[in-house]
């Protein structure tokens, strides 16, 4: 049977978050199953520290205001991070049902030809064989258009959020007197207090903005 890619949208997405948090290494491996995406992740550490740290520089090194952020936590709870995930799962669905019909219409014409090749002339039998290799191939091809545009999807869509959080980050940098942010699972931060997280605090700034976002939008 013609393998539909199985799309585990869901599983896959979380499991990029869980790649956000341990590593930025451009993934090559083209495949739809637990497709590899490359995230910007290097890109939303290295501002948050320039940013935050040289703006922080004017409030003096005695106290050390320091704020730890989970952008895992973001994408997981903020509005905008669910809104991302529900995105994507709609897309997924949507590719999968595509390449399932595709898949079943080859093997429907395999089966047709297994049970009628005896009766068949060779010319024909050589006629259906090479239908089947061009639909297989046509198949394969969408399926690889469909990888591509479901990774560009993705990193656009965690491409904003990187961006969006980064401007909160630094409004609350400067706001809020801190000599710098750290990601925290990037940075390698392996322990913190909870009183130093601000992540739950940024998540609540965040909803506030895309809600008036939303509201503006509609």
């Amino acid at each position: 049977m013609v393998d539909a890619g199985n799309f585990q949208w869901v599983q896959h997405f979380e499991q990029c978050l869980y790649r956000l948090s341990l590593s930025s290494k451009r993934m090559n491996k083209r495949s739809l199953k637990g497709g590899k995406m490359r995230i910007f992740k290097i890109a939303f550490v290295t501002m948050v520290f320039s940013i935050c740290f040289f703006d922080a520089s004017s409030y003096g090194a005695d106290v050390a205001n320091i704020g730890v952020v989970s952008f895992q936590k973001i994408l997981e709870k903020s509005d905008a991070g669910k809104k991302a995930m529900a995105e994507i799962n709609k897309r997924g669905k949507e590719m999968e049902a595509s390449l399932k019909k595709k898949g079943e219409e080859i093997d429907a014409i395999k089966e047709k030809l297994e049970r009628e090749a005896l009766v068949m002339s060779k010319e024909m039998r050589e006629q259906k064989e090479r239908e089947i290799r061009i639909s297989i191939n046509d198949f394969k091809t969408l399926k690889n258009k469909y990888t591509d545009d479901f990774k560009q999807h993705e990193e656009r869509l965690v491409r904003d959020i990187q961006k969006e959080v980064i401007e909160i980050v630094t409004e609350m940098g400067k706001k809020e007197g801190f000599l710098v942010i750290f990601e925290k699972l990037e940075a390698g931060v392996l322990y913190s207090p909870d009183t130093i997280d601000i992540t739950d605090r940024l998540i609540q700034r965040y909803n506030t903005i895309f809600s008036k976002k939303a509201s503006k939008e509609k």
